[in-house]
């Protein structure tokens, strides 16, 4: 089912499979890239309980080993929708008998977007409904429309540092890093730029991010508390997908001890993660 929000400037629509973004418009534009499935099938999937790629696609925890598939099962399954007005929607997902297999521990997940005068803002709330600490990671992943040549985009990010990107090889981090180049905070875009998969940024300085073209402001995005970002398209795709991410792919050397992953976030019984980002259009 397809649920659409709306204010007197900005609509938006979400799919309860998922509780996945599918179209964010202003002036009759849409920002969100239109699926064409020759280069990938997606608009903006949430990624729970893990963020990338297992190493064996298999992590163990309190002895036991289990199996998960990349980016974790939330963006599969058909959230219900708790609440609804006229721009805004709040879904949820609960640990199910289906998620028990994968990941063995109760949890409700809840999304919520809401539509303000320039923008959006999704949250994403975690809550921990069993009785021991729960480890998950938890990302964000939209997929931005391109209409125009790629190089004629840059990405500028509110903060002047260094961009160390952490190199992933099939689909793991092996330790190697590349600096990508960037002048005063700012990252021409050019599709040689993700021939070996994502840009991987940690522990940046930045909070803020505008996607330009040929310097004109096009949509920022303000990603408070997330500790990692990932960029990434695929060749000659007309999107770019701005990732702001709590958890990362495993290391290709990982235990597999999903306690002991970088980045994995420990919830408390009873307790709720909440961490929200702003798309300004």
């Amino acid at each position: 089912m397809i649920i659409t929000l709306s204010n007197t400037k900005i609509s938006a629509s979400i799919n309860t499979i998922g509780a996945e973004l599918s179209r964010l418009e202003k002036n009759n534009k849409n920002y969100i890239w239109t699926v064409d499935e020759a280069f990938w099938n997606k608009t903006s999937p949430i990624l729970f309980p893990i963020v990338g790629r297992l190493k064996n696609d298999s992590y163990s925890i309190n002895g036991k080993s289990y199996e998960l598939p990349r980016h974790g099962f939330a963006r599969n399954f058909d959230f219900k929708i708790e609440n609804q007005t006229e721009n805004s929607a709040l879904f949820s997902l609960e640990s199910n008998a289906e998620t028990l297999q994968q990941f063995p521990f109760e949890f409700e997940l809840k999304m919520e977007y809401r539509l303000t005068e320039n923008g959006l803002e999704i949250t994403y709330l975690v809550s921990n409904k069993s009785n021991e600490v729960m480890p998950f990671s938890i990302g964000a992943h939209p997929a931005f429309a391109i209409d125009n040549a790629f190089d004629n985009y840059s990405l500028v990010f509110n903060q002047s540092e260094k961009m160390i990107s952490h190199q992933l090889e099939n689909e793991q981090f092996d330790g190697s890093v590349r600096e990508i180049e960037a002048k005063n905070g700012k990252i021409n875009l050019d599709y040689s730029l993700f021939e070996k998969d994502a840009l991987v940024f940690r522990e940046l300085e930045s909070n803020e991010i505008t996607l330009q073209h040929n310097n004109e402001f096009i949509l920022k995005m303000i990603f408070e508390g997330f500790p990692y970002l990932g960029i990434w398209t695929k060749p000659n795709a007309p999107f770019l997908c701005i990732e702001p991410w709590c958890g990362l792919a495993d290391n290709a050397n990982h235990n597999g001890n999903i306690e002991e992953k970088e980045g994995i976030n420990l919830l408390q019984p009873q307790e709720v993660f909440s961490r929200t980002i702003k798309i300004e259009l």
